[in-house]
């Protein structure tokens, strides 16, 4: 399976995002923001980092990006497409999942390990993970904070697509606790914490991560 993997100007974690791909088994192909051609991948990581610099807000100029026109037309065919960070940010400013990132409770750049629960395992991404699993994946962002006016997050939760919830402490004050979301059919999700940091013991603080990219490996061959 060939998964592609988007370099922006600012981007931090491509490289981690492509090792992730190939530790789970798939093949990295590299996207570069201003194409127009998504080399037939099955799969797609908008990955972390400073996007432009994060100037306007972080992920409004790469969302206009011309890449990110061939993202949300296959988001649109249903290819699964996963956002980490400043991705996450990317997707929502894209209008591929609701909501908005903004600045986190405290003002503070927050950096270190954080524990996550499996709300869903539903979606292409979670499938090979366990409802109230609890997951230790790093996370490190300044605008993580996840808002959404009250009827955007009862239809989140009303419909499942709360996908990751922060366990214990709320590090940066998102509504609900949440730490990622999914689209309405499940192929679409965005976190703000880094999985693709997290998928061996030498380099991590746990090998969890590493679940996400087999999931959709694996959907994609159920799905075949």
């Amino acid at each position: 399976m060939r998964i592609g993997v988007i370099t922006f100007p600012g981007t931090l974690d491509d490289v981690d995002a492509a090792r992730a791909v190939r530790y789970a088994g798939g093949e990295p192909v590299s996207l570069w923001h201003g194409d127009h051609d998504l080399h037939g991948v099955d799969a797609i990581v908008v990955p972390g980092g400073f996007s432009y610099g994060d100037y306007l807000r972080a992920g409004a100029i790469a969302s206009i990006a011309p890449i990110m026109t061939e993202v949300v037309a296959a988001a649109g065919r249903g290819v699964p497409v996963l956002g980490i960070c400043n991705g996450f940010q990317i997707l929502c400013e894209a209008g591929l999942l609701p909501g908005a990132m903004v600045r986190n409770a405290g003002l503070h750049f927050i950096c270190r390990d954080q524990r996550l629960r499996v709300d869903s395992v539903t979606t292409a991404w979670t499938s090979g993970l366990e409802a109230g699993q609890e997951i230790l994946v790093p996370i490190k962002n300044i605008e993580g904070r996840f808002v959404a006016d009250a009827e955007t997050i009862a239809r989140l939760e009303g419909d499942g697509r709360v996908v990751f919830r922060y366990a214990g402490e709320n590090p940066n004050g998102s509504m609900a606790a949440i730490a990622g979301i999914a689209s309405a059919d499940g192929r679409v999700v965005g976190l703000m914490p880094h999985p693709e940091h997290a998928i061996d013991l030498l380099t991590g603080p746990s090998a969890d991560g590493l679940a996400l990219f087999t999931s959709v490996l694996q959907a994609a061959v159920s799905a075949a």
